[in-house]
């Protein structure tokens, strides 16, 4: 279906491949992430920081299928906002878009503080706001210059980021099996019975998770993407799959280098055991990758997803007007990524000291707009469409929506509050929004 179908006309520039989405979503989770949240993984899951990753894998392979199924059906940019909007209701689809907004509005300035804490150690007298202003300056140009030349940076950054690994994996094992650590790959990271319960692994998972969210940043190219209805989906299946591996595979070997040892700080275990591993000079290596790979790939891919959820709401009338413009030369939502950039600056300020607390944040709206997704599969295909596929539209969704709501009943409370804070928000702002239409509205499918 074209985007006539749905009303909409073409203004987005049709100019990515399927190789383009999936290098798009890879840089989104970034394959290197662990190296920024290692430390606060460690402490939840009492050392068992793969496993924490494979269920969060899990968990969101379920999701990714959902996100594939949708994608199929309904071919635009909103996401998991147009999926719950046109698979659900159109209330359930403004309340998805605004939880998935808590998300992407702090994904950007959680990357930023990531990476402002990674320099520090070598750059001491420079402050963090400094860092997000030159980090927030460059992704919003990067990004106000075309998708294409976004794609473009991303390759780039994409292969610096693998090589990086590469490095660390080939050290490491090296390390490893020269008597560093437990001198050896052990089970201990995936399973220890002495450390190991539900609720431990649960929380461990809430925090992990995070590295996962941005495959479903793919969804939001659906207007930009050259290929068929099935390309949104299979990249979001694949990037998914192949940065899981990755995860589990780098978090494994750290686990059992660092067999014995007591971190500093959470913010540098990973570098901390990476200088175990290789030296002063494998730490700096670590460092210098996770700043490029947070604050300028992942950044630019956040703040590109946001800025297309902004467009696709404000094209709806759901968010101001002004966020939908698009630059007549880039063909770029310009005015909704600049305001972005505006609210990561102030965030980042106010959450410098709060990493943790801010990560915790992001999953919950992510996770809650997941909620939402799920239901939107089994409603529109089991229900609407009466598929009878009660595996793809009952089971799968049904699955993945067990594991995002158990993840979310023991998540920080802290995070419970905010996110509820959030939402409370959004009912005041769609009674006042409804009320100045001075009627409900009803989107007609």
């Amino acid at each position: 279906m074209s985007l006539q179908d749905f009303g909409y006309k073409q203004q987005l520039r049709r100019a990515l491949t399927t190789r383009d989405l999936i290098v798009f979503g890879m840089i989104f989770m970034v394959p290197i992430a662990p190296f920024g949240v290692y430390g606060f993984v460690w402490n939840e899951s009492k050392g068992m920081v793969p496993l924490a990753y494979l269920l969060g894998l899990i968990g969101m392979f379920f999701t990714a299928l959902s996100y594939a199924a949708m994608s199929r059906a309904f071919p635009l940019a909103g996401s998991v906002y147009t999926y719950a909007q046109r698979g659900l209701h159109e209330i359930a689809g403004f309340f998805s878009g605004w939880l998935i907004l808590l998300d992407y509005l702090l994904v950007p300035s959680l990357l930023y503080l990531i990476s402002a804490v990674a320099l520090r150690p070598i750059f001491p007298a420079v402050p963090t706001w400094v860092w997000l202003a030159g980090f927030i300056s460059f992704n919003a140009t990067v990004n106000l210059l075309g998708i294409e030349f976004t794609a473009r940076v991303n390759r780039y950054l994409l292969v610096m980021e693998l090589l990086t690994l590469g490095v660390f994996v080939a050290v490491g094992l090296a390390a490893l099996y020269g008597g560093v650590g437990a001198g050896r790959l052990t089970l201990q990271p995936i399973y220890d019975p002495q450390m190991f319960s539900a609720s431990t692994v649960a929380g461990a998972t809430s925090i992990a998770v995070l590295s996962f969210l941005g495959f479903d940043g793919i969804s939001t190219l659906a207007e930009e993407s050259q290929g068929n209805q099935y390309a949104i989906g299979r990249a979001t299946v694949l990037s998914l799959a192949i940065v899981g591996v990755l995860f589990m595979l780098q978090t494994w070997i750290a686990t059992d280098l660092a067999r014995g040892m007591h971190f500093a700080s959470a913010d540098t275990a990973f570098y901390e055991v990476a200088q175990r591993a290789g030296g002063a000079w494998l730490r700096l290596v670590t460092i210098l990758a996770t700043v490029i790979a947070s604050a300028i790939a992942n950044a630019i891919a956040a703040q590109a997803a946001v800025s297309r959820i902004l467009f696709a709401m404000a094209r709806d009338g759901k968010l101001p007007a002004i966020l939908a413009k698009v630059h007549p030369r880039y063909k770029t939502p310009y005015v909704s990524t600049l305001a972005v950039a505006a609210l990561s600056l102030l965030v980042g300020l106010l959450f410098a000291d709060r990493l943790d607390d801010l990560s915790r944040v992001v999953n919950f709206g992510a996770l809650t707009g997941f909620v939402l997704l799920h239901l939107s599969v089994i409603n529109h295909y089991f229900f609407r469409h009466r598929s009878g596929d009660w595996l793809r539209h009952v089971i799968f969704p049904l699955t993945g929506l067990a594991i995002i709501v158990y993840v979310l009943f023991e998540m920080d409370r802290a995070a419970k509050i905010l996110g509820t804070c959030w939402i409370a928000v959004g009912v005041l702002y769609y009674v006042l929004m409804t009320l100045r239409a001075k009627k409900s509205v009803v989107l007609e499918i």
